[in-house]
């Protein structure tokens, strides 16, 4: 617990120079240092109900209870840090949205590819297609270039849309343990739920990170439906597919 907090921490002052270049991983790592621990995992209507109840818009902004989001899920979990990062910079004056925007951000149930919500919880590449399509920042598959407080869709085979096992997570370095490098990162995990987890590199099919750059992007125009995810819950995509879709040099 300690340690994995210090790691959290060291992760906060090894961003502060890359956020002076246009990023806030520095911003998104002190929302995953602020989440609760535990609480359980599920993926049932009442943890999408839990998540959505813990929304609410008023003249100041949106507000965010995290404490009732439990049980959770990856999706949401790391969602919820989005959504209180967003707070945050509009807190310090980063960004301006207005009650529409932050009713477009509500976590209401959506079908995969409506919506942001839509877009981030869907099968395959979703979170990089909606920063894709808003043009929020980055898409990138090197984890020599990713950084602490990157958001990153992992795959653990190599299936992409229908038949995959992914998990949304947010990066926070690599470690060795053993003398086996592992991936270090934060999300609502099996089965214990809000959290820290390490595991070995080599147990990741494929990568993808998102780079918060640009937060202001969140409230331009976006089609109702995304027909690529939404078609990944039953079709399956390829990696080509998935580097086009999402802006992947």
């Amino acid at each position: 617990m300690f340690s994995g907090m210090f790691k959290v921490v060291a992760g906060l002052l090894a961003c502060t120079l890359a956020a002076r270049a246009g990023n806030f991983n520095d911003v998104v790592l002190r929302q995953v240092a602020a989440m609760p621990v535990g609480g359980g995992y599920a993926t049932t209507t009442a943890a999408h109900d839990a998540l959505a109840s813990t929304t609410t818009i008023d003249a100041a902004g949106l507000h965010i209870r995290t404490a009732s989001a439990t049980p959770s899920y990856c999706s949401g979990a790391t969602y919820l840090v989005l959504l209180k990062t967003l707070g945050e910079l509009q807190r310090r004056g980063d960004i301006r949205l207005d009650r529409a925007a932050w009713q477009a951000l509500l976590p209401a149930k959506m079908a995969d590819g409506e919506g942001i919500w839509g877009r981030w919880n869907a099968n395959g590449p979703g979170t990089p297609r909606l920063f894709h399509e808003l043009g929020l920042g980055r898409n990138f598959t090197e984890f020599s270039d990713a950084r602490p407080g990157d958001f990153l869709k992992i795959f653990w085979t190599g299936e992409i849309g229908k038949n995959e096992r992914g998990h949304s997570v947010v990066f926070l370095g690599l470690e060795a343990i053993a003398g086996v490098e592992h991936v270090r990162f934060w999300s609502s995990n099996k089965p214990g739920g809000y959290g820290e987890k390490s595991v070995p590199r080599e147990k990741i099919a494929r990568a993808i990170f998102s780079r918060l750059e640009s937060p202001e992007r969140i409230s331009a125009a976006l089609p109702a439906r995304d027909s690529y995810l939404a078609g990944l819950l039953t079709k399956r995509s390829s990696p080509a597919e998935v580097a086009r879709m999402c802006g992947i040099r």
